[in-house]
């Protein structure tokens, strides 16, 4: 059989993936702290809105959070809630 022929399996690492959204939720929130925000509302007037505006350049943040979709970034945070309560 030839190597075109046979069908090949995607492995996701999820555990890197969560460890990457993790740290972007670190680094916007420091960034956001050192601006002199309050991190928790600012990430939440994003995560809402889907406006940008709420993060500041500051320490590539903007950018950062936009690597990772809302959705995703709300399921981290939701993720590491509950695991940490339970």
């Amino acid at each position: 059989m030839r190597p075109m022929d046979q069908t090949k399996k995607f492995e996701f690492d999820k555990d890197s993936y969560h460890a990457l959204v993790k740290e972007i939720i670190s680094d916007v929130y420091d960034a956001l702290q050192e601006k002199g925000y309050n991190p928790i509302n600012q990430m939440t007037g994003y995560l809402l809105s889907g406006d940008p505006a709420y993060i500041p350049r500051h320490k590539n943040a903007r950018n950062l959070i936009q690597k990772i979709e809302r959705n995703e970034l709300i399921e981290e945070c939701l993720r590491t809630f509950i695991e940490n309560t339970k």
